[in-house]
């Protein structure tokens, strides 16, 4: 009997300004840091016997170029886009070429926010979207790539 291939580690990505969870809008954001969100992801995904690489840039081009490198190395990405959710069409692009799942994450229930926020050129090629359950939506989105389908 062939010995089954260990599913490749979760890409956990975070848009602009995600480096700032803790210090930025704690009201709407929570106190929680990223260092604590790569933590909650690493836990979980232990769960499952799997592995994450989280990957953070303020920078849409980095974004783009770390999704690239997911094709064939990763098996599923969350993603938080911060603002360019509602921008950037190129990360939307970016994220069809891996052929992955994807879940879209946000902290904050963005439907419930400014009427821009309620915009996600992400959501339209998801997998899954999670909105407003603070950082245990990360958790919830580790668990759902990571469990056998």
């Amino acid at each position: 009997m062939a010995a089954t291939a260990t599913p490749g580690p979760i890409l956990v990505l975070n848009g602009p300004n995600l480096n700032m969870l803790g210090i930025r809008q704690p009201e709407v954001y929570g106190s929680a840091t990223l260092d604590d969100v790569v933590r909650l992801c690493e836990r979980t995904a232990a769960k499952f016997d799997r592995k994450v690489v989280a990957f953070q840039s303020n920078s849409e081009g980095a974004l783009i170029d770390r999704i690239h490198q997911a094709r064939g190395a990763e098996s599923g990405i969350v993603i938080n886009p911060g603002g360019l959710t509602h921008t950037s069409v190129a990360l939307r692009d970016a994220l069809v070429i891996p052929e992955l799942p994807i879940v879209e994450v946000h902290i904050s229930n963005v439907h419930a926010r400014e009427e821009f926020r309620q915009h996600s050129y992400i959501s339209a090629i998801a997998t899954a979207v999670i909105a407003g359950m603070g950082i245990q939506g990360y958790a919830a989105a580790i668990e759902f790539l990571a469990r056998p389908r």
